[in-house]
């Protein structure tokens, strides 16, 4: 069902939708998890492409990708529970597990037979829990195929930044509490590629999204993904080795947390994975060079066509 746009100020939300994050936020719609808000963004027409977006970010991670990929498909994304703009509780047991569940519930609903899934990072984690369900005959709808981007696919060769290890440490909530803008920002810029570094209208942004709802008071809570990875990591990794639908790996490898040692552990646990490397960028290739990996993307996906 079609949606009014509102207006503020006389300028309508699609008007201010291009490019910035109060037309992302406007964009979108929300609806119940749980009990807690869910904001989601879904455009375009054909076969539906889930996006799942990575920590400590949002689906406003897609936002350069959004214009390329909405011509060709029906793409949806969320705020996973904590992130962006959905709800932030701070007693809540987070997990990828739940993220699952969150995505897993939201496609059963609106009736989706099938999706394609691009995901990055804690995404990446997101992704191949679903697999593993699939392949347990446990999921409602078929995953037709799934793109990773920089993600921690296998834990045993993932590189955690220093402040990521705090905030998993008994520390992490003194931690999580007292981070500042600017310990923010100079960690999160060590993770971009040299010649594509955030600026500063994007840290803003990232900031704003960390910090919406008390988003700092939880990081602590969120980052607890990396012990989950190492938990399930053969359960994990299994869903990767036993996947039947096409599959492909895009890659930064100037990433510092899991670029190019993580690219030669999937060559070597997937002797016939399908692998895009990208020289000179980093964590965010969708952020930092969104053209080379639609293309990349959409040569993948002809692939499976043909």
């Amino acid at each position: 069902m079609d949606e009014v746009m509102p207006t503020v100020g006389g300028v309508s939300a699609a008007g201010r939708e291009e490019g910035t994050l109060e037309g992302w936020q406007h964009g979108g719609k929300w609806f119940s998890f749980e009990g807690h808000a869910i904001f989601s963004r879904m455009a375009g027409s054909g076969e539906p492409l889930v996006l799942i977006h990575g920590f400590p970010t949002a689906s406003w991670d897609w936002n350069r990708l959004w214009p390329m990929l909405i011509q060709q498909h029906n793409v949806l994304a969320l705020d996973m529970l904590g992130f962006g703009f959905s709800d932030k509780p701070a007693d809540y047991d987070y997990s990828i597990e739940d993220q699952a569940d969150l995505f897993q519930g939201w496609i059963e609903g609106l009736g989706l037979p099938s999706v394609h899934l691009l995901v990055h990072d804690y995404g990446c984690s997101v992704a191949q829990e679903l697999l593993a369900r699939e392949q347990e005959d446990l999921l409602p709808f078929r995953i037709a195929s799934v793109c990773f981007l920089n993600g921690a696919l296998f834990p045993e060769v993932h590189n955690p930044l220093l402040i990521q290890k705090l905030l998993g440490s008994p520390f992490g909530g003194l931690i999580s509490r007292g981070l500042t803008r600017r310990s923010f920002e100079r960690n999160f810029r060590r993770l971009f590629g040299s010649q594509n570094p955030p600026d500063r209208q994007d840290m803003e942004d990232f900031w704003h999204l960390l910090t919406y709802n008390n988003g700092r008071g939880i990081l602590h809570h969120l980052i607890q993904f990396m012990e989950e990875r190492r938990c399930h990591r053969n359960r994990w990794v299994g869903a990767l080795q036993k996947a039947t639908q096409p599959m492909r790996l895009i890659s930064g490898t100037a990433d510092p947390v899991s670029g190019a040692g993580m690219v030669r552990r999937y060559r070597e646990l997937m002797p016939d994975g399908d692998v895009v490397t990208l020289r000179n960028i980093g964590h965010y290739p969708h952020l930092e060079c969104p053209w080379e990996v639609f293309s990349a993307y959409r040569e993948f996906r002809k692939r499976c066509e043909g």
